[in-house]
């Protein structure tokens, strides 16, 4: 489903990727945005991206949330 809205600077930055998973992870997944943990399914995925490429590629632990995170430095992903 993909729903038009304003799109900011940031998003103009953004790529649109699709997925699928597994009815009881979309259900788990929105029950998260039901109670406010996440604005919306997208920043719940970015944000479990974000954490794995950290732990993954980076081998360190992601910034809190309350530091203000600058983009990931993708250049370290070529070769990859």
């Amino acid at each position: 489903m993909v729903i038009s809205m304003p799109r900011s600077k940031n998003q103009d930055k953004m790529s649109l990727i699709s997925v699928h998973v597994p009815k009881k992870m979309l259900e788990e997944l929105d029950e998260l945005v039901r109670r406010g943990i996440f604005p919306n399914r997208s920043e719940a995925i970015r944000a479990a991206l974000r954490d794995l490429l950290y732990k993954e590629v980076f081998k360190t632990k992601p910034p809190k949330e309350e530091e203000k995170e600058e983009d990931l430095p993708i250049s370290l992903l070529k070769g990859r």
